[in-house]
């Protein structure tokens, strides 16, 4: 495992994205919608530098099992806000090939927002599967398996206040 983006750089990206976030959506209020699992820590030291009024649900998704292997999408936790006629940015750790960002904007589409948006901490263009682009992207990675700052591998290393690499020998360990 190495380090591939600091925590002091985590903390300055994520500061600039709060102000294109802010001045974009100037004089409204923004329905922040967070990705679970791997978004909760990029989402809240997001929302903290927003200086707009924000409101926060969450959406759960899964598209990995307990490995790296893509599975097939599902909804484990839907949002508890009525999104019609709302302002809303959804709030993603990565996007890898697109098919899970590109199904959960469908999905929250179809609940009329008056508004949808996308904000990604980490792309990965390399891997990607579907025509999307988001609206706002923290960092552009190369097809690495990265974990830490909430993104795991088999739920371990989300604590880390890094993004970190892991590498082939990392992936081959078993619990």
């Amino acid at each position: 495992m190495y380090v591939l983006i600091s925590a002091e750089d985590l903390e300055r990206r994520t500061g600039e994205l709060a102000r294109a976030i802010a001045a974009d959506y100037a004089g409204r209020k923004v329905l922040c919608v967070g990705i679970l699992k791997g978004s909760f820590m990029f989402l809240a030291d997001l929302v903290r530098r927003i200086e707009l009024p924000v409101e926060i649900d969450f959406l759960g998704v899964s598209s990995y099992g307990r490995g790296s292997t893509p599975g097939a999408l599902r909804v484990t936790k839907d949002v508890d806000t009525d999104i019609a006629g709302r302002d809303v940015l959804v709030v993603e750790d990565i996007c890898d090939t697109g098919q899970s960002l590109a199904a959960v904007r469908d999905l929250l589409l179809t609940r009329q927002p008056a508004s949808l948006k996308t904000c990604i901490l980490l792309d990965k263009p390399a891997r990607r599967q579907v025509d999307l682009c988001p609206d706002y992207t923290g960092f552009e990675i190369p097809d690495a398996f990265v974990v830490g700052y909430g993104l795991d591998y088999a739920e371990q290393y989300r604590q880390l206040p890094y993004l970190a690499a892991l590498e082939q020998a990392d992936l081959d360990q078993k619990d």
